[in-house]
């Protein structure tokens, strides 16, 4: 484990992992503060870190509480953080103003790969990124060039599908992300399985998935790597409901002014709305099954390569 920054506070449990060279996997928790309703985001929290040990690697849940980075919750940190409706969502931008006024918050994927990295750990799960948002506001996600500059693999399900996908591919593309499919070669859109474009690479195993980071990251490449898998079949709700769905949803974020950080979290509520809930039970299938492939990888890369 290379030498821990002073402003970061590791969980015993997860400062033992890093020191015997077991496997880690970072997780994010704007999903359980401000991406799912109360109490099913701490039911969620605790299930992404039991799929994670499951597939035998320790879960770093990330967090900032009071002012102070953690990565790893005790079960009474990880319920307080879900249940405190005052939590703050934290981006790169963010981190600062955390530390400097003592608030506390969930970490967004930006941040999350931040305190990952610094930390040593190399692989980190997520439901979906953030990318280039649909019309002409410009906005972009810090996600994006967060994976620019982070060696730090994140897997998810690619981008959310209320975004600009065919945008945000050519974003990475352009940044010098490698955006690879995991058993697909197909990009994900997040709710639905597909989106009609291509992947970098189709990856078919968690060794292959490790082999291809080693490969990458010791060329001496410092970008991030996304590894996408799409949602379980069982789960996934078709291409045109959502694509239905949000554009009603996104005229109603329009009607009411709403945009920046405010804008993810309403229209995921929206599209819950208008789907009946499709949306909320796929993003639930998507995340646990992302932290178990994570946590395949995260074991496979800790392995000796082979010879």
């Amino acid at each position: 484990m290379s030498s821990l920054p002073a402003w970061l506070r590791l969980l015993p449990e997860v400062q033992a992992a890093l020191a015997e060279g077991r496997p880690v996997v970072a997780l994010e928790t704007t999903v359980v503060t401000h991406g799912l309703p109360r109490p099913v985001n701490l039911e969620l929290a605790r299930r992404l870190e039991h799929e994670v040990r499951a597939a035998g690697a320790t879960p770093a849940t990330a967090a900032v509480l009071e002012g102070q980075p953690h990565l790893g919750l005790s079960p009474e940190q990880l319920e307080r953080l879900a249940l405190d409706e005052q939590a703050i969502k934290i981006n790169r931008r963010d981190l600062g103003t955390a530390r400097a006024l003592g608030l506390t918050g969930g970490t967004t994927v930006s941040a999350t790969m931040i305190l990952a990295h610094a930390a040593g750990v190399q692989v980190f799960a997520t439901g979906g990124i953030g990318g280039v948002h649909r019309g002409d506001s410009g906005d972009v996600s810090a996600d994006l060039p967060e994976l620019a500059r982070t060696p730090v693999a994140v897997v998810c399900s690619g981008a959310k599908s209320i975004l600009d996908l065919p945008r945000t591919l050519e974003w990475l593309e352009t940044a010098g992300v490698p955006v690879l499919g995991y058993q697909t070669a197909d990009f994900p859109a997040f709710f639905a399985r597909e989106s009609g474009l291509a992947v970098g690479a189709r990856l078919n195993s968690a060794a292959q998935s490790a082999a291809w980071l080693r490969a990458h990251w010791g060329l001496g490449l410092g970008s991030g790597v996304l590894i996408t898998v799409p949602c379980p079949e069982e789960a996934a709700v078709s291409e045109m409901a959502i694509e239905l769905a949000i554009e009603a949803a996104l005229h109603q974020a329009d009607e009411q002014h709403i945009g920046g950080k405010a804008l993810t979290p309403f229209l995921l509520a929206r599209l819950a709305e208008a789907t009946e809930g499709a949306t909320l039970r796929a993003n639930l299938a998507l995340l646990k099954n992302n932290a178990r492939v994570a946590g395949e990888i995260a074991r496979a890369l800790v392995a000796a390569p082979a010879v």
